[in-house]
């Protein structure tokens, strides 16, 4: 799961990207609400943490008419403006949550990952191509019955190609499903990546390189 975080304050900006991190999410963090829109013009998120107070203004109002173009990713609110009237108007104009600071860090990742389960469209808990089976829930991979050992970027990524089985996924969709922004989209970090998935997947092959598109499986 992919969250963007935007705070002005570089040291708690820093310890929520961390703390999510931790919590095994790809994040994004940003200081105000121009990179903002440009980080969600270009990526799909399963949640987005504001600070209510930024340098170009009230991220409330930003919300809001992010709220009336049809956009419908969660929203948590981390603000120092916590009276009842506050939180209600923050709930009534386009936010899910609302996290009054100075806040506990691993309430604010359970109320993250709440947030993502909410809003993910519902898919089959078993991804499946062929033989392969990728559990969700159990956050297991068998091939033919045998079970597989991989790491963790190793699943998100051949998670997104399952989601999309039998439609090739870009390179750049796969570097966003396994890594956050630190990652260097022109680096062989990916084709890394690959190389090691399908060795661990065993034979017949069920990963394809697309030209000019990308990856399929299935």
């Amino acid at each position: 799961m992919r969250i963007l975080v935007i705070e002005d304050d570089e040291a708690l900006r820093s310890s929520v990207h961390s703390s999510l991190r931790a919590a095994g999410f790809a994040v994004d963090a940003v200081g105000d609400l121009r990179p903002a829109d440009e980080a969600l013009f270009v990526n799909a998120y399963d949640c987005v943490v504001f600070d209510r107070m930024l340098p170009s203004g009230d991220a409330l109002d930003y919300v809001e008419r992010k709220r009336g173009t049809g956009w419908t990713t969660p929203v948590l609110f981390l603000t120092a403006l916590g009276d009842p009237d506050q939180r209600v108007a923050g709930l009534r104009r386009g936010g899910d949550d609302y996290l009054e600071k100075p806040f506990a860090i691993a309430e604010m990742v359970a109320r993250v990952r709440s947030l993502c389960r909410r809003g993910r469209v519902p898919l089959p808990s078993v991804l499946r191509a062929a033989d392969l089976e990728l559990d969700t829930g159990r956050h297991e991979v068998r091939r033919g019955g045998v079970l597989l050992s991989l790491t963790r970027t190793e699943f998100a990524v051949l998670r997104c190609l399952l989601e999309n089985a039998g439609h090739p996924v870009s390179r750049d969709r796969l570097i966003r499903a396994g890594w956050d922004e630190m990652a260097d989209p022109t680096s062989n970090v990916l084709d890394v990546l690959l190389t090691s998935l399908r060795r661990k997947l065993l034979k017949p092959p069920l990963i394809t390189t697309v030209p000019k598109a990308g990856y399929r499986i299935g």
